[in-house]
């Protein structure tokens, strides 16, 4: 919808947060052929409405600021619900940044364990659509992080942001193996919910679509179980679902140096609206889980270069003894095999690059043969497009590639956290 199309009123933000195209969304995501404003009750109370929405706006506002988004250094939690999206066809930079700023109320929001307005899902008239779906109700925020990212097709003529791409900020190159579904790859926007109730993560991306509606469409979407990697020395190392220890050398939140070494773009790495942010990588790869489960121990062992029971290198030690690649086992041979993954992924053999990596676990049902559609979602967060590049050009002639296949890929830049009272990509709109 152009802005002719548009009122003033329908461009200004109302006593919820929400702009005025943000409710409709919430109406006619619903199934509604209108909003009802202020009928029996109304979406638009008095004063003391209008108090309780200033006092929620304050308290949200602490989760999303700051210098970094959350969702990327936080302690992974047990769910993700995963969403791109695209823009629709004629919406203007001004839609974007109503958008944007419609979705970052709405995500403070529930954060705090609120729902994505006051009157929200029994608040409001009885004669419109309730402006939160109400499957939370009574949860806690159990951990919820909204994470926002830009993929390289926004930067575009259709929003002038041509000259604000980054440089690297481009569709993933293909790589040996890849089977990727376009229909399940890239988007102009994603959006990471993660949570320790997949319920609560799923209402997450659920209401923000509903905002959506009428200026973005999801593109594709991934629920997502059972964290593969860990971001605090709290944390126990997980499994993923070729049984094995999953992230041990992931960077954690308290290394600040290597945080800002792997992770953070700094204000001389990109243009100035990212400094703070990061990119945020996406695969879905797909397990041949049969396969593996008819594979030897042994084999199993050599392919991810450990041990299954306790996660040591097989050059030995226990889990966090750093692997010797050069140690040799008791036939003569290397004891980590040199097209073992952990050999291949190793920083010491990609120029010391390391990835934050938040991962999950999925089982989509089964496939047409009767076998289990399951794998890998991977999610890594790094300053550069490229870092991620090289690591997985390295994996090439990794031994895992017989028993995986990359089905699904995408790349966003991520912001930084708003200013207090700022929307996310305010930096990047001039907003």
């Amino acid at each position: 919808m152009s802005d002719a199309q548009n009122t003033p009123e329908e461009q200004t933000p109302d006593a919820a947060g929400l702009s005025r195209r943000g409710l409709m969304g919430l109406a006619l995501g619903a199934g509604a052929t209108g909003l009802v404003v202020g009928a029996g009750g109304g979406l638009v109370g008095g004063q003391a409405y209008a108090l309780e929405q200033q006092k929620a706006v304050k308290d949200a506002a602490a989760v999303m600021t700051g210098i970094h988004q959350p969702g990327i250094t936080t302690p992974v939690q047990e769910h993700l619900h995963f969403a791109s999206y695209d823009m629709m066809a004629r919406t203007t930079r001004d839609d974007l940044a109503e958008l944007l700023s419609d979705w970052t109320y709405a995500a403070t929001r529930m954060m705090q364990g609120l729902e994505v307005t006051a009157t929200g899902a029994v608040g409001g008239s009885p004669q419109a659509p309730p402006d939160d779906t109400g499957e939370a109700l009574g949860l806690p925020a159990s951990n919820l992080t909204i994470t926002f990212g830009f993929g390289p097709s926004l930067f575009d003529q259709r929003f002038g942001l041509e000259g604000q791409r980054p440089d690297g900020l481009e569709r993933l190159p293909a790589f040996l193996g890849d089977d990727l579904d376009p229909l399940r790859s890239d988007g102009d926007l994603c959006i990471q919910a993660c949570a320790d109730d997949p319920q609560v993560a799923v209402h997450a991306i659920r209401n923000l679509s509903r905002i959506a509606f009428g200026r973005a469409t999801i593109r594709w979407s991934q629920l997502g179980f059972g964290r593969t990697s860990k971001t605090t020395s709290e944390q126990t190392t997980p499994r993923n679902l070729f049984g094995f220890k999953d992230g041990t050398a992931n960077i954690l939140a308290d290394d600040a140096a290597a945080l800002d070494e792997n992770v953070w773009v700094s204000a001389s790495e990109g243009p100035a609206w990212l400094a703070g942010g990061s990119y945020l990588v996406a695969r879905r790869i797909s397990m041949l889980i049969e396969t593996w489960d008819r594979t030897r121990l042994a084999e199993q062992d050599r392919v991810i270069g450990r041990d299954k029971a306790n996660g040591a290198p097989l050059s030995g030690g226990d889990e966090f003894t750093a692997p010797d690649f050069a140690a040799a086992g008791a036939t003569g041979v290397p004891a980590i095999d040199p097209r073992s993954h952990v050999r291949l992924a190793h920083p010491d053999m990609n120029g010391g690059i390391r990835l934050l990596r938040r991962g999950y676990n999925f089982v989509d049902g089964t496939t047409d043969l009767g076998r289990l559609n399951a794998g890998l979602f991977f999610l890594s967060f790094q300053k550069s497009p490229q870092r991620y590049i090289t690591v997985q050009k390295a994996l090439s002639t990794d031994a895992m590639n017989e028993y995986v296949r990359h089905v699904g890929s995408g790349l966003w830049a991520v912001p930084p956290a708003p200013a207090a009272g700022a929307s996310v990509g305010a930096g990047l709109l001039g907003a």
